[in-house]
């Protein structure tokens, strides 16, 4: 086992027998067991009781170390598993349950909820109906114009930003894939297509580093094709019909 696994099951196995001894099954996750941490790395624990009155995220130091830990029990791991992570697009739940650790050793709640997650992860994301594959068609599209001509680079780096992210999701949502946010995105998309993921990480470098959008641009127009290309005249997005005041 890698030195830095063993280093961190030994410290969540120090954080459960002080903290949460009455757990009914405790997993360590996240890049730790993937062999991918680095020096500011955290632990990611997932906590699980047979019942608790709500889902808990607590954040704290132990042995220097920075820790998270996602308190559930079964009936909260599924509403998050089928409310929060399959309408988003992103199973960050379902992952650190699925590829977590159980420490000290395998529980039978550990295996359900292993086996909830790894059904959860198969199922794929809730699917893009027209509607969403049109607005994300049409923001990536208002993106793409703020960046053709920015004012400064004050104004286009935020943009740029934005649409590392929305490319990234419209890539994966509209292959009816799992999508993911933050530094999970390039992960996420070597999985998927290594050749688009070298692609996609070179041009928005050159967009950071040398302000230029150009490789950004085609890469947008190439992602949105299938589905129509840009977006902008015609689009429509009706608000919910209670977002009213009553007085």
């Amino acid at each position: 086992m890698d030195q830095q696994i063993s280093v961190a099951l030994s410290v969540a196995e120090k954080i459960r027998s002080r903290m949460f001894p009455s757990a009914n099954s405790f997993l360590l996750a996240g890049s730790v067991v993937r062999g991918e941490a680095t020096v500011t790395s955290d632990l990611d624990l997932i906590v699980v009781f047979n019942r608790v009155e709500h889902a808990t995220r607590q954040s704290f130091l132990f042995a220097d170390w920075p820790v998270e830990a996602f308190i559930h029990d079964p009936h909260t791991l599924m509403y998050f598993f089928d409310e929060v992570d399959r309408p988003t697009g992103v199973p960050s739940l379902a992952n650190m349950v699925s590829e977590g650790i159980e420490v000290p050793g395998k529980t039978e709640l550990g295996m359900l909820i292993k086996d909830l997650a790894d059904q959860n992860i198969e199922a794929g994301p809730v699917p893009w109906g027209q509607q969403e594959r049109d607005n994300s068609r049409y923001f990536i599209s208002e993106m793409i114009e703020d960046i053709r001509a920015p004012r400064t680079p004050d104004e286009l780096y935020p943009v740029v930003a934005d649409l590392y992210t929305a490319v990234a999701d419209h890539f994966c949502r509209s292959k009816n894939q799992w999508s993911a946010k933050g530094k999970s995105i390039p992960r996420r998309l070597k999985s998927l297509d290594p050749v688009f993921c070298r692609r996609f990480t070179d041009v928005f470098a050159a967009a950071f580093a040398k302000d230029d959008t150009a490789g950004v641009i085609q890469l947008c127009e190439d992602v949105l094709q299938p589905d129509g290309g840009l977006f902008f005249d015609g689009y429509n997005r009706d608000a919910p019909s209670n977002w009213r005041t009553t007085e």
